[in-house]
């Protein structure tokens, strides 16, 4: 086994397989030049050594060795997770034969090269592959750059927001100290303000933890046999005490009864209903429905007046979408609602109907037997 010389850390390396010394000789001076090594063998095994130890861009194989021939060599690649993908091209002084075709194609081959081999050719043929790879490997190393950065940066979420709680709860606890104690009407109002900014920046550090859970695959779901309609009652309780001018129907149709984390069902239903208050009809009702009746899911739907464009509806479920965050919010909460029922095993939907109304719903899997007709 020869090589020209130790390979530089970034040289592309081709794997040259033949079992005449003259040959490979005849192949390094062809295609070695700067920031491509040639690697040679003379037989199946050498070959197999450095296919374990060095990255490939092309492999290109004699057919005709003693023991081990190029076509068994390369069934051997391809049978193997590391050399899977490396490209290789025969090279054979045979005459041509359509059997033999066959079998080379079938064995993995991107080409088949006739002895003696045409310089020009097997240089612009060899370029292509060492291009390829080349691209191949610096996307790659971007991608590992990316997903770096990304992993800090949600490291970072966490820290900071985990952080931000601890001046925020003291912000609030002033802001209720203020609005007991004080007898101002103009200080209560202050207070009643920053309260209600305290806790608009409250839901948004929430949104944020969930959100880096979600992308480093930390998110815990807790599922514990509960009714879904008395989640849905007590959810609805807290939006009508924040949001009093909140015209909320809440509709209940069979056995509610279901295996699931309570916390994330609860945000998930509080986040479309408030979404639906938001942007819906201040004068038409928002209509939460759930159906029951059926043995293996709960459907639940949540609608409002009012429709979706288009280019809306495309990005609803991506996260920090424009239209969310210029209302002020982040953008994340129906991403996070997809997310929380992925996790259940279901799946939210967002349509607007043909009467004018905007429609969420997803079916949640019960886990747990229903209830008999008796």
């Amino acid at each position: 086994m020869t090589t020209t010389r130790t390979p530089e850390r970034d040289d592309v390396n081709l794997l040259v397989v033949d079992d005449v010394q003259q040959n490979l000789i005849a192949m390094q001076a062809l295609l070695a030049r700067p920031g491509v090594q040639v690697l040679t063998a003379r037989s199946g095994p050498e070959a197999l050594e450095l296919l374990l130890t060095q990255d490939i861009a092309l492999a290109l194989l004699d057919v005709q060795m003693p023991g081990m021939d190029g076509f068994e060599l390369a069934e051997l690649m391809r049978g193997a997770e590391r050399t899977r993908g490396v490209p290789i091209i025969f090279l054979t002084a045979a005459p041509r034969d359509g059997q033999r075709l066959f079998r080379g194609y079938e064995a993995g081959a991107v080409d088949f090269l006739y002895k003696p081999i045409d310089p020009e050719v097997l240089r612009s043929k060899v370029a292509v592959f060492v291009e390829l790879f080349e691209q191949r490997r610096t996307l790659a190393q971007t991608v590992g750059e990316l997903q770096r950065v990304i992993a800090l940066n949600e490291a970072m979420v966490a820290v900071l927001t985990h952080d931000l709680r601890t001046p925020l709860q003291a912000m609030m606890a002033g802001a209720d100290l203020i609005r007991r104690k004080s007898a101002d009407s103009g200080a209560r109002n202050a207070a009643d303000g920053i309260r209600s900014s305290g806790q608009r920046m409250n839901r948004m550090i929430a949104q944020l933890l969930d959100f880096s859970r979600i992308r480093s695959g930390s998110l815990r779901i807790d599922k514990a046999p509960s009714d879904l309609g008395a989640l849905c009652a007590t959810v609805l309780d807290e939006i009508r005490q924040a949001r009093p001018d909140a015209h909320i129907q809440l509709h209940t149709e069979g056995d509610l009864n279901a295996s699931f984390d309570p916390d994330r069902l609860m945000q998930v239903i509080a986040n479309l209903v408030t979404n639906a208050v938001q942007h819906g009809a201040p004068d038409q009702p928002v209509e939460l429905r759930l159906d029951g009746t059926q043995a293996e899911v709960i459907a639940v739907e949540v609608s409002n007046t009012g429709t979706l464009p288009p280019a809306v509806r495309e990005r609803l479920f991506e996260p920090f979408r424009t239209s969310s965050a210029s209302s002020g919010g982040l953008g994340l909460g129906l991403y996070i609602v997809a997310q929380f029922l992925e996790a259940h095993g279901g799946q939210v939907q967002g349509r607007s109907s043909d009467e004018g109304r905007t429609v969420f719903s997803f079916s949640l899997p019960r886990g747990l037997p229903m209830a008999s007709a008796a």
